[in-house]
């Protein structure tokens, strides 16, 4: 009896291909998915999307490595500080699958750049920007592209995970940023169009600031604007944030991929 030859590709995904089927797994390795923003949310999301099946994926984003990412962020290591975010982290999604199509963009998405972006080539735009005023520009446009978009909102200040949940825009209760969002649309008179899924939590807690001397910081990081990211926030200060959060609020977005896909499905 001749022997099945199974290629490298379908053994990564063999766990998944059980759980979901032959045909989900083929809808992901199909599928198109955009990353706007790879820090502490963005980089777990796009690690899952690759280890769960998703073959083509673009990152998106305009940083590199800091020394104050390592407690967060997938790809930031004391090795690496100083590199291009969208450079390691497409390093770390093709040592999972070397034969993933990852197109990773040292750039920003804004009102200036909105047109390199061609957004209706995507199935899942994903949104994991800090900035407002160019998240807001995106959740319009992307909201218009025939996309799903799904997006995070604030991780930072969040300590309990099981306070991280998943709402429609416009039903998110509790967070500074979601308000801001709502605030700014509603001041333009320009709005997303259909539903946008976010991740959030309501948890709020004090904000303490960053513990480091900007004078003395070995990277000089930016620091926050409140009027960046909503109330709530104190400007010119870096709020703090842990990787069981921002990992959380990447993976359900990925999550979320993958139920949409096979929802589609049936």
């Amino acid at each position: 009896m001749e022997e099945k030859v199974v290629s490298k590709e379908d053994a990564i995904y063999n766990r998944s291909e059980r759980l979901l089927g032959r045909d989900m797994v083929e809808a992901m390795h199909s599928c198109r998915v955009i990353v706007f923003g790879v820090g502490g949310v963005g980089s777990w999301c796009a690690e899952g999307l690759v280890r769960s099946g998703v073959t083509h994926i673009t990152i998106v984003d305009s940083d590199t490595v800091c020394i104050t990412n390592i407690n967060r962020q997938l790809m930031a290591t004391s090795e690496n500080i100083g590199a291009v975010k969208v450079d390691e982290l497409k390093r770390r999604l093709l040592a999972i699958n070397p034969q993933a199509e990852v197109i990773a963009i040292n750039g920003v998405y804004n009102e200036q750049t909105s047109a390199e972006f061609a957004l209706d080539t995507y199935d899942y735009v994903i949104d994991c920007i800090d900035s407002l005023k160019d998240k807001a520009s995106l959740l319009v446009n992307a909201s218009r592209s025939g996309a799903r978009v799904y997006s995070s909102m604030g991780a930072a200040l969040k300590l309990d995970p099981t306070k991280v949940a998943v709402a429609e825009f416009w039903k998110v209760k509790g967070c500074p940023l979601a308000r801001a969002l709502r605030k700014k649309f509603k001041a333009s008179g320009v709005y997303p169009r259909g539903k946008v899924m976010c991740v959030y939590s309501d948890e709020l807690l004090e904000n303490r600031g960053c513990s480091m001397e900007c004078e003395q910081c070995p990277t000089r990081c930016p620091k926050a604007d409140a009027d960046d990211v909503g109330p709530g926030f104190v400007k010119g200060q870096v709020n703090g944030s842990l990787v069981h959060i921002t990992a959380i609020f990447g993976f359900h977005l990925s999550g979320m991929v993958i139920m949409d896909l096979k929802k589609r499905l049936k």
